[in-house]
């Protein structure tokens, strides 16, 4: 572990990437090989890999108490310790100061510690299996053990810098170790073909959900004509639903996956018409609420979300469908490298004569920005949010959004957040976290650029409020600091400048459209975002001035 802390303090130091990239191949050089795989999956800030499905289970209240007790700071003001770090694992590495340094702690050991907090049943157990690990680990251990549990490693490294990394460690392509990660969901394994050179061994593991490709943001039809990587353009409904993969196998097994690659177990009355589809499939796609012939408001699908039991009623007042949209794998052959307009037409050919709860997304050949913009009108008369314009010889990129596709919603709709703090509201809400704050992402940070208290029902208020306290880093009394995990996505009047928030801006008159449990943070909206907005604003505004 001692190696690991050293290599994870200097790539913090450094804004260089291919010197971080430099320091953690050569940590990987270093290790042993079992224990670089552990490296590798720990550099990521993740305890587990992406296809496995365990999760520690471990808040950051419980956290707090761990590191006080083990530090022997019980009675110290946590809060004022907490503000002057900013972050839990540097509050974590102060408070346990020298007591350790003399000892080492294995990393297959700290791996160990995870996977017990992942079988532990209670939370008891939990919080008895962190005090001892952290009662004999040294300052800098406790401080990577913490950051790597909340899933907040904050040195700049991300899972592509990992990935160059191996590349660099044991002279391999970085497309093939990307591939490989990409298809096995295991940053580990994926070092351990490296060091084996069995990259091109790696194969596509069904119900391990592959990232999704996103499409990036316009403000006209002009602009994708401008930027688009190809003449012709496949436009297609932007759907207020869900976005989902669906994996099935030979033998009818069907599951569904979200955005954030979570199981999603609210919708049980797909499963049999998915299941009736032929072959092995990889399905990219949106859940929708659906009844004649129009899909419903996503308020009406929110109702279902969350719910561990669908009960009859429900499923048949707020019925969905599943509409398909790409085909990633059929059969054996993985389609990410296939053009657009190849994979339409296989995806067709699956999708023909599927049961009625399957849809076919429809997808219309435009060659002109007049031609785009009658399909976004008539894609907000049918009541979906806008369109989405795809490159129709764009290969499949999974996790990254480029020029190839490209999203057209009404202008300043919304933006996805994430909350970063919670305060007690007032009157009948004085019991409960209703005021939220929340920030937009600016590379590794997160910058506060608003509050708001409305648009969320009694419910989701309720059900947040345990939920914070669950994740809460730091209790101001009124006000609670808390991990930033719960994506939210915001409407406004308009943007402001402002020294009030960190980000330099301020939302005026913000409101909550709905919770995002869809979104992972690593998805919210940036900084560069919000600026780009606020020119276009600003830029309107003095054109109507002038007219």
């Amino acid at each position: 572990m001692r190696k690991f802390v050293q290599a994870a303090d200097a790539v913090a130091r450094t804004s260089k990437k291919k010197e971080k990239v430099r320091i953690i191949s050569e940590l990987f050089q270093s290790l042993a090989l079992h224990d670089a795989e552990i490296a590798a999956q720990f550099l990521t800030g993740r305890a587990f890999a992406q296809s496995d499905e365990r999760v520690v289970g471990v808040g950051g209240s419980m956290l707090v108490q761990a590191i006080a007790e083990a530090s022997g700071c019980a009675d110290d003001n946590l809060g004022a310790i907490y503000r002057k770090h900013g972050d839990l694992g540097e509050m974590a590495k102060s408070m346990i100061g020298d007591q350790h340094e003399s000892r080492e702690l294995p990393l297959e050991e700290v791996a160990k510690l995870f996977t017990d907090l992942s079988e532990a049943r209670t939370q008891l157990q939990k919080k008895q299996l962190l005090q001892v690990a952290l009662a004999k680990a040294t300052a800098g251990d406790v401080k990577y053990i913490v950051k790597i549990l909340t899933g907040d490693l904050r040195i700049g490294s991300k899972e592509s810098l990992v990935e160059e990394a191996i590349s660099r460690a044991f002279s391999r392509s970085v497309d093939a170790v990307r591939r490989a990660n990409l298809l096995r969901g295991d940053i580990g394994e994926t070092l351990r073909l490296a060091a084996q050179d069995r990259l091109d061994s790696a194969a596509v593991r069904l119900f391990h959900p592959l990232g999704f490709m996103l499409a990036s943001p316009v403000d006209t039809a002009e602009e994708l004509f401008a930027e688009a990587e190809s003449p012709a353009l496949f436009v297609e409904q932007k759907y207020d639903g869900i976005r989902a993969q669906v994996h099935k196998n030979a033998a009818g097994k069907v599951t569904i996956f979200s955005r954030t690659r979570d199981e999603v177990f609210e919708f049980p009355e797909l499963h049999a018409p998915l299941a009736a589809l032929p072959g092995e499939l990889i399905l990219d796609g949106e859940v929708l609420a659906w009844r004649d012939a129009k899909p419903l408001p996503f308020t009406d699908l929110q109702k279902r979300l969350g719910r561990k039991r669908i009960d009859l009623w429900m499923a048949h007042d707020i019925p969905v469908k599943f509409a398909g949209f790409d085909l990633l794998f059929a059969n054996g052959e993985l389609l990410l490298d296939t053009p657009l307009v190849e994979r339409k037409r296989r995806l067709e050919e699956v999708l023909s004569g599927a049961p009625e709860a399957i849809r076919l997304s429809p997808a219309k050949l435009c060659k002109t920005a007049q031609e785009v913009e009658q399909e976004f009108q008539s894609s907000l008369a049918a009541g979906h949010e806008g369109i989405v314009a795809k490159s129709t010889d764009s290969l499949y990129t999974p996790g990254r959004r480029g020029l190839a596709w490209r999203k057209l919603k009404l202008p300043y709709a919304t933006l996805d957040v994430v909350v970063t703090a919670a305060e007690y509201g007032h009157g009948k809400r004085h019991e409960v976290l209703s005021d939220l704050t929340f920030a937009v992402r600016d590379g590794e940070k997160l910058l506060n650029i608003g509050k708001a208290y409305s648009g969320l029902t009694d419910k989701e208020i309720r059900e947040n409020t345990d939920f914070f306290l669950q994740t809460t880093v730091e209790d101001q009394g009124f006000r609670r600091i808390v991990q930033p995990k719960l994506v939210i996505e915001v409407a406004f009047n308009n943007i402001q400048r402002s020294t009030r928030h960190e980000s330099g801006f301020a939302l005026r008159f913000p409101r909550i459209v709905r919770i995002r449990r869809d979104k992972p943070v690593s998805d919210i909206d940036t900084l560069a975002r919000v600026e780009g907005l606020f020119t276009s604003q600003t830029q309107l505004q003095q054109n109507g001035a002038e007219k």
